[in-house]
């Protein structure tokens, strides 16, 4: 068996100052959903109506990190992690997402920030990881271009309080999940099935990223998307065409915007509304010029303008319509790979493809991978987890990341997803994703086989790193 250090040397070896990290999202782990002012999100709202999550499952509690984030940071520090990317909860901040600031829901942003610091862990605070509250989804949600105003706001108000304590924000965690997810399939909440206003809210989440950027100014700041390669099934006409319709929805459509500050002639082509909502000046304020691109991969799409496959790349627990406005007749193959718990092939390979892509085909941008993981079967054996798949897995990717930096990409860090189990959307507590076990009841936190692995990797690396003298 070859040591930590051997695996190192042969492949696991990162540049200096390379960013290991771990990321999780407010509405996933905080809990205490009705303590010190917090408002009510449309996460709350969704997860009571009945039908719309697995078990009728919430996160009212989920895993208590309101309460436990001092344990949490303490499992961080003995991961030996160099930065933690977590969301701040817009309703907690501000309830009903306009107007006064609630100072007892900063302060907790606060303390979490301060701990993490007190152990070096740095801070990576993402402003947007889809809990909207539910006053301003009451006045039309994502499709209301006023929300892009009042997340800017929003955006200005977190800053300034946590500017002194955070180095990196990020603005809108995976715009296509809000948008598409959220509007149009009504798997994720608000539950909505309007394919037009699923459009119109992409747009005006990607406003609401730029006019933040712009409000928080000095701020090092990142805008996150979640990428995958799209390859067609065969060469025929209509599976091309399949291939360059999905990555234009998934990929392009959002690439292009921030990166660009335009968005893809023929996406525009392909999507059933009148783009009149995008009003001059919009797209310049999107493409406003960001400091790092924060890359969300998972898996990789094979696809056919054929019927015959999934409808949908999704794996929703719950019955719901397509996401992909205007190619809801493009079926998603698979593609002979080994699959995680939920369904999705796992293919860390298509981490360094797109990787290079970005690198290849778009301005010069440093990156970071801000989510990576996998669901799995975990079980607890005399207070062990053997999760060997999900270890796999991190090293897999780690070495398409070595892979990608040798390849020329600008690569700064690697955020794995997530660090400890949590409420996972609309799988309710179904799913597992976590380096660390949660007991759901008891909220006893353990290291899985997969966390003492990555904690090794860390160390092996942060060894060979130059100290101060």
């Amino acid at each position: 068996m070859t040591t930590y250090e051997e695996q190192t040397r042969a492949g696991l070896r990162f540049p200096t100052g390379f960013t290991w990290g771990a990321a999780t999202s407010a509405y996933q782990i905080e809990g205490a959903v009705a303590e010190d002012g917090r408002g009510t999100s449309i996460w709350d709202t969704f997860t009571k109506t009945p039908g719309r999550v697995v078990g009728g499952e919430n996160a009212d509690v989920a895993i208590d990190h309101y309460h436990r984030y001092r344990e949490d940071v303490a499992i961080m520090a003995e991961l030996g992690l160099s930065a933690y990317r977590f969301s701040v909860s817009w309703p907690r901040v501000q309830p009903d997402g306009s107007g006064a600031i609630n100072a007892k829901g900063l302060d907790f942003y606060k303390r979490l920030t301060d701990e993490l610091r007190g152990h070096g862990i740095d801070p990576w605070l993402t402003l947007y990881h889809w809990d909207l509250p539910q006053a301003l989804e009451d006045a039309g949600g994502w499709p209301n271009r006023d929300t892009a105003y009042r997340f800017a706001d929003y955006a200005a108000a977190v800053h300034e309080a946590l500017k002194d304590h955070v180095h990196t924000f990020s603005t809108v965690n995976e715009p296509w999940c809000a948008a598409f997810l959220g509007y149009a399939s009504g798997e994720h909440a608000p539950g909505r099935r309007e394919p037009g206003n699923a459009i119109r809210g992409a747009h005006h989440l990607l406003l609401a990223h730029g006019l933040a950027v712009q409000a928080m100014n000095a701020a090092r700041v990142g805008g996150c998307v979640n990428l995958y390669p799209v390859a067609p099934a065969t060469n025929s006409e209509a599976d091309v065409d399949a291939a360059r319709r999905i990555d234009g929805l998934q990929n392009r459509f959002f690439l292009d915007a921030l990166l660009t500050g335009a968005y893809p002639e023929d996406v525009i082509a392909d999507l059933p509304v009148d783009f009149g909502f995008v009003q001059p000046g919009d797209m310049k304020t999107i493409g406003s010029p960001i400091d790092v691109l924060l890359v969300n991969y998972y898996s990789r799409y094979l696809v056919s303008g054929a019927p015959g496959g999934r409808a949908s790349a999704s794996a929703a627990p719950t019955e719901t319509a397509s996401p992909w406005v205007g190619s809801e007749h493009v079926s998603f193959l698979p593609g002979g790979h080994p699959v995680t718990a939920m369904g999705w092939e796992v293919d860390a390979s298509g981490l360094t493809e797109i990787l290079a892509r970005v690198a290849r085909e778009y301005p010069p941008i440093p990156m970071v991978v801000s989510e990576n993981g996998a669901a799995y079967e975990d079980v607890l054996v005399d207070g062990r987890v053997h999760d060997t798949e999900r270890r796999d897995f991190v090293e897999a990717h780690l070495r398409a990341c070595r892979d990608a930096i040798d390849a020329g990409v600008p690569l700064e860090g690697y955020f794995a997803w997530s660090l400890m189990d949590n409420f996972e959307w609309a799988w309710g507590y179904d799913k597992r994703f976590g380096l660390v076990r949660v007991d759901y009841e008891t909220q006893e936190r353990v290291l899985k086989d997969s966390a003492r692995w990555y904690a090794e990797i860390i160390r092996q690396n942060r060894r060979h790193e130059p100290t101060d003298s």
